[in-house]
């Protein structure tokens, strides 16, 4: 288990960067052959970008239903996810035919949201290293950023 940090702290980062929200729906559980692939798909992504810090892949937060992933531009985000040697394409090509005509079977969506720098606040408190601060620099939240509004006016 990550050790707590026992204070507030918020994000810091540099210039313009990416979140990105990918998520599965399980509508036939009984279907797995339709879902599961897609299912163990993710984590192997995960950790083929983890391995490769030039990817702009910055971090993520994997829960049930819904993963949250921070890059640090758009370029990169589809660069990966269009590049044939790496594991995203052959996985949304094998989604296609396996879903083919029953896209109701399971459902898949994405939200991706370009950040400007500055444009942005978040506070953790008694949190373990999380989000857009695992992802990036974690600095204490004191001063000036001890407020939702001081944090967007600091940047």
């Amino acid at each position: 288990m990550a050790k707590i940090i026992p204070k507030r702290v918020t994000a810091d980062i540099e210039g313009d960067f990416v979140v990105f929200l990918i998520g599965l729906r399980i509508n036939k559980p009984w279907k797995v052959h339709k879902w599961l692939p897609v299912f163990l798909a993710m984590p192997r992504m995960i950790r083929e970008l983890q391995r490769r810090p030039d990817s702009g892949f910055l971090g993520h937060i994997m829960s049930t239903g819904v993963i949250v992933q921070y890059w640090r531009s758009f370029e990169q985000l589809e660069a990966y996810a269009r590049n044939h040697d790496q594991l995203h394409w052959p996985a949304w090509v094998d989604f296609n035919r396996r879903v083919g005509g029953s896209r109701g079977d399971v459902g898949i969506w994405h939200e991706t949201y370009k950040v400007r720098a500055g444009e942005y606040e978040c506070v953790y408190s008694g949190m373990p290293p999380f989000g857009l601060a695992k992802a990036t620099t974690s600095v204490d939240a004191v001063g000036g950023l001890e407020t939702a509004r001081g944090r967007l006016e600091a940047k």
